[in-house]
């Protein structure tokens, strides 16, 4: 689908389109849009409150993956000039957990947009690590407006 692999944002900046705060930041880079698509990453670090024992747990994929939605929101609302709204999970479904990455890893994540009315979108999302998919979901999310 043709999205580059150079960041478009990053970790320094993240804050500036998602709602999140530290520690709760899981999303460190921004990899773009094309149509329906969006990139995103987070590097797992030692601190990330959601790595135990050297590894990233499922809350932690699942919110990396919300937050991702929130970034490519971020992204859109800056780039009209508009606030950046917070947004909210709605449901998790068909969430397939293959692995879960380890400290130090890349995990990537492609969103796409399946539907979106008003203030909610359906998405679905594939993360990988190492190009192995690691999980996959379904979300809805609500905007606040």
């Amino acid at each position: 689908m043709g999205i580059s692999e150079k960041t478009i944002i990053e970790a320094e900046s993240i804050c500036d389109y998602i709602p999140q705060r530290y520690p709760m930041v899981m999303v460190d880079e921004f990899l773009g849009i094309k149509e329906t698509l969006s990139v995103s990453a987070l590097t797992i670090t030692e601190d990330n409150i959601f790595c135990i024992d050297g590894l990233f747990d499922e809350c932690g994929i699942i919110e990396h993956i919300a937050q991702s939605a929130a970034l490519r929101v971020g992204f859109l609302c800056k780039k009209e000039g508009r606030e950046v709204p917070p947004g909210y999970i709605g449901s998790v479904n068909k969430f397939k957990l293959h692995n879960l990455p380890v400290l130090g890893a890349k995990i990537k994540t492609d969103l796409i947009i399946e539907h979106e009315f008003m203030n909610i979108s359906l998405i679905s999302a594939t993360v990988r690590s190492d190009s192995m998919v690691i999980a996959e979901c379904n979300m809805k999310i609500f905007l606040q407006q």
